[in-house]
């Protein structure tokens, strides 16, 4: 049995859903609501002490950590393989998820906050929104997260290091475009969990209304999304659990603020 605490606007959840659906697989899920802090439960933070989503229990025992929860499914399940044949691809399958983990997630963290989640959880009752901020480990998301979220919340985009965020992601971009001239996917030439790692975080600046970030200049980056979108997992597992007023938030507080970091691209 598969059991799957999730959330609908995690990045690292989607890839979770996205891995489990590309191989077939039938899963329950419990919804794990993090801007309403579902996840600091005790219950919660005894299967997962990060208080992060997602967290997988397989036949009663838990997996946490997103990219190793993806490749234990592939390694455990039939179906379609996820990981590439060759020892030479899957190496380079794993150094895009090694920078997912590394780099590209905690700057995703804080872009996110930085452009929408502040807002919306800024409806939260005061008292709730403090318990809300206390409430984080120590070592979360990144070592430092507990205080660096509630400086982002706080300035938004004016929060020190928020442009460097958007700047590394719009390198990693870059790389993915600079790859994907001469593959057709991202380890190589068969679709992998290299590609099922990304895709949320493209779709992240979809989502937030920033989707220029690559569809201007970046042609075989448009050209993979495009094609990662046409996969029949996308939708239902990227799109579908996100609820209709949370995307509504992300994209609107989103593209409130695409044109300031147009700027600090540019």
């Amino acid at each position: 049995m598969l059991e799957l605490y999730h959330h609908g606007s995690s990045v690292c959840a989607a890839k979770v859903r996205f891995a489990l659906a590309e191989k077939g697989l039938e899963w329950t899920g419990h919804y794990i609501d993090i801007l309403k802090g579902d996840q600091f439960d005790p219950a919660y933070m005894r299967l997962n002490p990060k208080a992060v989503v997602p967290t997988l229990v397989h036949d009663g025992r838990a997996l946490t950590e997103s990219t190793v929860i993806c490749e234990y499914i592939d390694e455990v399940f039939p179906g379609p393989a996820l990981k590439p044949a060759g020892a030479f691809e899957r190496a380079q399958m794993r150094l895009w998820t090694k920078a997912v983990d590394e780099a590209l997630h905690p700057a995703c963290g804080e872009i996110t906050f930085a452009s929408s989640h502040r807002r919306t959880i800024a409806r939260l009752p005061p008292e709730k929104l403090a318990a809300f901020l206390a409430s984080t480990p120590p070592i979360s998301v990144t070592a430092n997260w507990h205080e660096r979220k509630k400086v982002i919340v706080a300035q938004g985009l004016k929060a020190p290091g928020v442009d460097q965020s958007f700047r590394l992601y719009d390198a990693y971009l870059a790389k993915m475009e600079a790859r994907l001239a001469g593959h057709s996917w991202l380890a190589g030439e068969a679709f992998s969990l290299a590609d099922i790692g990304l895709a949320p975080y493209v779709n992240r600046l979809g989502m937030l209304g920033m989707s220029e970030m690559w569809t201007a200049s970046r042609p075989h980056l448009a050209d993979w999304f495009e094609r990662i979108r046409a996969r029949p997992a996308f939708k239902p597992m990227l799109l579908d659990w996100v609820p209709a007023d949370l995307a509504a938030d992300l994209k609107a507080f989103g593209s409130q603020s695409w044109p300031e970091v147009r700027e600090m691209l540019a």
